[in-house]
């Protein structure tokens, strides 16, 4: 028998309320803040890469007029190589909530209460697309289906 959770007249905002609640309550110990590095930093550092792995290669004997597609495997590895220098700078400075709030000299917790409704809303949002799409659902996990007997 389905429980109350399973039935289709169960509130979906209660839900949502009660999970983003749930969210929110771990929020001091499982929310960090990293630093993330845009625009012509990324572009600068993925340059940089893209003219080392060039430089390397063509000493290996690796140029465009011996391999003409190579661009595609620079562009791609370049990019590689700065996501993880970024992602090691970024996880290595990660701030807690209440640092961030310290630091913004947020006493009224106005940071956690924009977290609350950016996770509420992103949480509708992402059931809500789900919903839409469940109809078209049983087809694509068909091959999940128990096999008939006898077969």
């Amino acid at each position: 028998m389905p429980s109350n959770d399973d039935s289709p007249g169960f509130s979906q905002s209660k839900q949502s309320d009660d999970v983003t609640a749930e969210l929110v309550r771990l929020m001091p110990r499982d929310l960090v803040f990293v630093m993330r590095f845009l625009g012509e930093s990324q572009h600068r550092l993925q340059s940089h890469f893209q003219d080392f792995i060039r430089a390397e290669l063509a000493a290996s004997g690796v140029t465009t007029q011996t391999h003409p597609m190579i661009h595609l495997f620079i562009e791609s590895h370049a990019i590689l190589l700065r996501d993880f220098v970024f992602s090691g700078v970024s996880l290595s400075r990660q701030f807690r909530i209440a640092e961030i709030e310290r630091l913004t000299g947020d006493t009224t917790s106005m940071i956690r209460v924009d977290i609350w409704d950016q996770l509420k809303n992103h949480i509708e949002t992402a059931e809500r697309q789900f919903q839409s799409q469940v109809g078209g659902l049983p087809g694509l996990l068909s091959a999940f289906e128990k096999p008939a007997e006898g077969k």
